[in-house]
């Protein structure tokens, strides 16, 4: 029989930019990004570069009126609801675009690409000034801090300065600048959002990595894709960054160089999210086929599981309302559920900055039994003691955490496959266990148990 079609219909997405040959940036990238946020992605090609993760080897400019048709092209036939720029390369090629974009009504994210990653020159001599009657057009300018300087004049080195440029910036005649971070020396990225109403900051901590390639492309395509969607423009942002921050982290180990952006952590994300609920639950039940019940706290055992790229505990699955003893065994007193558990999933996401191959976590009681088990499996075994935390970690909600895994794992050579909470006045002691997959955890539980004395 014939299938009833069932169409759908995403918002469609425009980018205007130059090809990476190595797929890290440019419409590359952009179409990726665009895809993975949900949206239809098209483009205009301006011109096509030979690079890779190491540098660009050779650029060609398209024609004006190939890039015109282009624009043509996809104008006539979709109905755009948000666009974003990147490498215009020339003087005609922006004032093109700059004509483009007074004639629509659509939101308009300009990424001023102007140098890469690598350092390499993307934008003709002559073309730096066309940028600001574009800049004046668009819905939002992202700059970063040298593409900030070359439009303002103000050398952008820290915080402040990046809000000065964005006032110059605003001042100049554009209605927002994001002035990003990511080339400021600190601990943290901070990311300067100004308008004429507010100045806001975004920050997140810093990743250790050199794998940014694609980054400001991925950013400002994600803000747009958001826009398409009818987000303001406070919470595109918002969006954006917090999706650049996770693909940094989680960056592709592709070619010879530093390597690029994950354009599609989002996605692969949620594509987990399943899988791992299912694979929480088969350790539920292995657990309670083993009747490993003599483990279980006064507090009530948790399983907790991290999807691949999880940042926050509501991407982790646990037991709703934790794992109790009954003389009937082990029981589940509620389902598997993304958010359900707090001291275990940060226990696990704690655990997974240093060690980030960790997916599962579950705590187990501990006393001298289990102490003596422990040290007779010979298992990398790290621990921590509530009575020497700084009176400020233990008043901050959620904090002990994070103080006590960086004493467990900070200084180990072979990272913890146990550690030790070794309890204070009302906090009852616990052991919590990790793994990098469900069989593994299983199996050091039921061993555990086993050492202990089974039943």
């Amino acid at each position: 029989m014939t299938r009833q079609r069932a169409p759908v219909e995403p918002p469609v997405v425009l980018t205007v930019a130059g090809s990476d040959s190595g797929g890290g940036a440019g419409i590359q990238a952009d179409l990726k990004t665009i895809e993975a946020g949900g949206a239809f992605g098209t483009s205009v090609i301006t011109s096509v570069t030979a690079q890779h993760t190491r540098g660009v080897q050779s650029t060609h400019l398209l024609p004006l009126e190939e890039i015109r048709a282009q624009y043509d092209a996809v104008t006539d036939d979709f109905a755009v609801g948000a666009m974003k720029t990147g490498m215009l390369a020339t003087e005609d090629v922006i004032e093109l675009v700059t004509e483009r974009v007074a004639e629509s009504s659509i939101p308009a994210v300009v990424d001023p690409v102007m140098v890469a990653a690598s350092g390499d020159r993307l934008l003709d001599d002559g073309a730096e000034s066309a940028y600001h009657e574009l800049a004046r057009e668009a819905t939002l300018l992202t700059p970063n801090a040298d593409e900030a300087e070359v439009l303002t004049g103000i050398e952008v080195d820290s915080t402040e300065a990046a809000i000065r440029a964005g006032e110059r910036l605003v001042d100049d005649g554009v209605d927002a600048a994001l002035v990003k971070g990511g080339h400021v020396d600190g601990e943290d990225v901070v990311d300067s959002f100004v308008t004429d109403d507010e100045i806001e900051q975004i920050s997140h901590p810093r990743v250790d990595t050199e794998a940014n390639h694609g980054s400001g492309c991925m950013l400002s395509a994600a803000i747009a894709t958001r826009l398409a969607y009818g987000d303001d423009l406070s919470t595109a942002i918002k969006t954006g960054t917090d999706l650049l921050a996770r693909a940094v982290r989680y960056s592709l180990n592709v070619g010879e160089g530093p390597g690029a952006v994950h354009h599609m952590v989002a996605a692969r994300d949620r594509a987990e999210r399943e899988p791992t609920a299912e694979q929480v639950r088969e350790i539920v039940d292995a657990l309670a086929e083993a009747n490993v019940g003599p483990l279980v706290p006064e507090v009530g055992m948790n399983v907790a599981g991290a999807t691949p790229y999880a940042e926050v505990p509501e991407e982790c699955a646990a037991v709703e309302g934790r794992i109790g003893r009954t003389r009937a065994g082990l029981t589940a007193r509620g389902d598997i559920r993304y958010g359900a558990s707090d001291h275990v999933a940060q226990f696990l996401l704690a655990a997974r900055e240093y060690h980030p191959e960790y997916r599962f976590a579950l705590n187990t009681r501990f006393d001298a039994d289990v102490e003596a088990a422990l040290q007779g499996l010979d298992w990398p075994v790290g621990e921590y003691g509530r009575t020497e935390q700084p009176a400020e970690v233990a008043a901050e909600e959620g904090a002990t955490m994070e103080w006590g895994v960086r004493q467990a794992f900070s200084e180990a050579v072979t990272p913890p496959v146990a550690v030790i909470d070794r309890g204070e006045h009302g906090k009852e002691p616990l052991v919590t266990l990790l793994a990098a997959d469900a069989p593994t955890l299983i199996d050091r539980t039921t061993t555990l148990h086993e050492t202990v004395g089974g039943n």
